[in-house]
């Protein structure tokens, strides 16, 4: 399999999946995904690659499920909203939990709320 071939794989892969794919790479080999981060700035000369290297994402709730309030609850967790704002953000699909959340927060909210039973996407 060539390099190109397990890129394209990576890119089908959900975020949970990826997320366990690179918790797999450190222990195998013995690095850290955050370690290499900074250096990558560091290095990098252009603008354009820096903001490619400290890339952010929405958490968007595209739909509840069928545990409404189990999803309801998560989201008063993760924001500290009241109960009355979390409902209507979840009666108003899609909605925004959070912006500009870095990937590893991105996606333990993403798999946060996907255990409480919605769907999400990282945008």
């Amino acid at each position: 399999m060539d390099k190109e071939a397990i890129l394209q794989e990576i890119e089908n892969m959900p975020v949970k999946d990826l997320a366990e794919l690179v918790e797999m790479i450190e222990e195998r080999f013995n690095v850290s995904a955050t370690m290499v981060a900074p250096t990558a700035v560091a290095v990098a000369g252009n603008g354009e690659e820096e903001a490619a290297a400290i890339e952010t994402y929405n958490v968007v709730i595209t739909s509840p499920g069928q545990k409404k309030i189990q999803v309801i609850k998560e989201l008063k967790e993760l924001t500290g909203k009241g109960l009355k704002d979390c409902k209507a953000l979840v009666d108003n699909l899609p909605a925004t939990v959070k912006e500009g959340v870095e990937p590893e927060e991105a996606a333990s909210i993403k798999e946060k709320l996907e255990a409480a039973g919605a769907e999400v996407e990282l945008r």
